[in-house]
């Protein structure tokens, strides 16, 4: 059943200092087409900064970084937050030559080289997707307590988001201080955008930024 936008036009109301700072950050969208709805949505009804671009043919080169600062160049520009919306094809399992695109954004995005700083990285669950993502929780047979279940695996997701959101660690379970990446539903994005915005800006300067990896 397709999911009706529309229903958000009259109910959605932005304060963008409930849970955030007053600042904006600007923002770079990694999408795919089928999900263009929600960009289109994201650009048009929400208060959020923006750059309208999205990269679409190959760079022509052999040379990593120069593909990576390229794409920071000419893509995500200022940007400091990317928003990964994840919809029912943006999985790695679609392999490569499907994903290329979104996955060169990310990496662009985590790349931190010579007058580049990384992006934070939001990735926005679409209500398609949030069942298969969000599983419950599960009571932990280590440490006894409640667990919250993610399915961030191939099936889901691109691995560039899900490996730095479940960051390699000697725990039972990950804490906010132990992923990079931020995770929201788009239901709870919609309703106060820039807080998750602001919290994805944030994690560029925790210790867990020292952790990423840009191409798992």
């Amino acid at each position: 059943m397709k999911y009706n936008l529309s229903q958000f036009k009259d109910i959605v109301k932005i304060d963008t200092n409930i849970g955030g700072s007053q600042m904006k950050h600007k923002c770079y969208i990694s999408f795919k087409l089928e999900d263009k709805d929600y960009k289109q949505y994201i650009q048009n009804e929400l208060d959020v900064d923006m750059i309208d671009k999205s990269l679409n043919e190959p760079i022509d080169s052999e040379d990593e970084d120069y593909i990576m600062r390229k794409i920071r160049e000419d893509y995500l520009s200022d940007s400091t937050v990317t928003i990964f919306i994840i919809g029912e094809r943006s999985s790695e399992s679609l392999g490569w030559n499907e994903q290329r695109f979104i996955k060169r954004e990310l990496q662009a995005s985590l790349y931190n080289g010579s007058n580049n700083d990384r992006n934070g990285i939001l990735g926005i669950v679409l209500p398609s997707m949030t069942d298969k993502i969000y599983l419950g929780s599960h009571t932990c047979n280590v440490c006894g307590k409640i667990h919250e279940t993610l399915d961030l695996t191939d099936d889901t997701v691109i691995r560039e988001f899900g490996r730095n959101y479940f960051i390699p660690i000697n725990k039972c379970a990950w804490a906010d201080e132990d992923r990079y990446c931020i995770l929201t539903t788009w239901d709870n994005f919609v309703n106060n955008p820039n807080a998750y915005i602001d919290q994805a800006f944030e994690k560029r300067d925790e210790p867990i930024a020292d952790k990423v990896r840009v191409r798992p």
